[in-house]
Formats: structure tokens, sequence, C-alpha cells
């Protein structure tokens, strides 16, 4: 166990960084576990992380929640659509090999880097009148701020699938995904974005780990991931609350600069095998 303590600041900085952007901190965690514990299965890894989710995501939301930042009609909507992904990302991490997983792992986030990069400089301003597909939204946080928006239900839905079964897979939550997404293809607020991804991936993360038990590929790392839990449920009220300090591009172009990096470093290793 005391091998392990080294784990809680982790966790604690992943915790508060992962809230702040809204993606759960798995993206980083991920490969940190690849690096740290280079003999372990991705299935193994993936379990693990996506555990650390799932405390990290239960705790923002209770942070956001408080804030009044999340757009929960909405969030069960998306919830509900990542759960079938989801479930089939679970069941496929086995199939991969480890020098496959790093470099799909690592493309992903080198492409996600650009998405953000090479925004859209002006974002699509739908007119929903006549049109059962946008759903328009009012949110109003516990400070006053109001937030209305559009945005287009069918694309939200199949855009939650995906990334249900990519995160899963990949055992990284999907908020790297799912944030850019609900800002530029869907139009939501950036603060509103990342604290409803938040309540997404604890639902996501919550399922993909609960297969992961019924199955058996979750059977050791427990420790691994307590120790983890333990620093991302306090380091999450953390970035809950620096959250709301910071403008919504600055929250972008963190989620963009960690993405780039790391993916990076993940392709070259998957090279270098």
């Amino acid at each position: 166990m005391l091998q392990h303590v080294w784990l809680i600041p982790v966790g604690f900085l992943l915790g508060a960084y992962g809230t702040i952007i809204g993606a759960g901190g798995g993206f980083l965690l991920v490969p940190l576990l690849l690096f740290a514990y280079p003999e372990e299965a991705p299935d193994t890894v993936t379990s693990i992380s996506l555990a650390v989710v799932f405390f990290n995501a239960l705790s923002g939301t209770l942070a956001y929640s408080r804030q009044k930042r999340i757009d929960y009609r909405s969030g069960l909507i998306f919830s509900a659509a990542t759960v079938p992904g989801a479930i089939l990302g679970a069941l496929s991490t086995n199939l991969f090999s480890r020098r496959l997983f790093d470099g799909m792992f690592g493309a992903l986030m080198i492409l996600a880097t650009a998405l953000l990069v090479l925004r859209p400089t002006k974002k699509a301003k739908p007119n929903p009148l006549g049109s059962s597909q946008y759903q328009r939204r009012v949110v109003t946080e516990a400070n006053g701020t109001e937030h209305a928006f559009f945005y287009n239900l069918p694309l939200g839905i199949g855009i939650s699938v995906v990334v249900g079964y990519i995160s899963t897979l990949l055992g990284v939550g999907g908020g790297f995904i799912h944030v850019p997404a609900l800002v530029h293809l869907l139009n939501f607020p950036v603060h509103i974005a990342t604290a409803t991804s938040q309540f997404i991936l604890a639902v996501m993360a919550l399922t993909g780990t609960g297969v992961h038990l019924l199955t058996g590929t979750f059977t050791h790392g427990f420790r691994r991931t307590l120790m983890l839990g333990i620093g991302v449920l306090v380091g999450a009220q953390m970035g809950a609350y620096f959250s709301e300090r910071l403008r919504g591009d600055w929250i972008i172009r963190g989620l963009a600069a960690a993405l780039g990096l790391v993916g990076l470093r993940l392709v070259w290793r998957a090279l270098a095998l």
C-alpha cells in the first residue's frame, strides 16, 4: 500500500485540472499509468483509469451542482446515449496490443488538439424556429449569470454514442472529446459545457467500470485506484472552485496544450517499440 501513496498527490492534480477543463483527467492518467507500469495490459490500465474518472467526475459534479452550471436535461439525454457505446468499449479493451493501444490513443489526442487549435472562428448560429431537432436551453448559475443557447439534439446524441465507445475503450472518460464538441458543434457556453461534461462522465465511467467488474477485466489495481481516488475527490473540488474564475478561452487552451504534449509522447513511444 505504501508504495502507492505517491498516487494521492498525482490524483489531486489530475482531479483539479481535469475538473477545470471538464475532461475527468483520464486522458492524462492513462499515459501516466502506461509509463509508470509498462508491464500492465491495456485492459488493466483502462479499468483503473475509468474507475478514477468516475470518482473525479462524481466529485466535480457535486461541486458544479452547487454552482448551478450543469444542464441536467441535456446531460441526462447525452448520458443515456453514451451507455451503449460505453458497454461496447469496455468489452473491446482486451482486443488490442499494447503498441496499437498506445498509438491509437496518442493519435486520437493529437487529432483532438488539432480540432481545438484550428477551430472555426465563428460558431454556427442555427435558427431553431420550425425545426424540432433543435433544443433551446437556459441555464442560470448560482451567481446570477444566465446562459441561453440552442443545439442540434440528434447531433448531440450521435456524438455521445461515439464518445461513449472511444472513451471507455481507452479508459479516459471522454471529456476531452465531449467538451470541444459541446462548445464548437453544439454551441454550449464553455463553463456550462465543462460542468455538464462532468455530469455525463460520472454516468459513463460508472457504466464502463461496472462492465469491467462484471466481465472480470478489473481484477487487480484496487490499491492504486484507492490512492488515486482519494486524490481526485479532493482535487476536483479545488478544480471547480478555480474554474469559476477562469475565462472560457483559457480553459480550452489548457485542454489543447495537455492533449498535444501527451499525444505526441505516446505516438513516439508506439513507433519506437
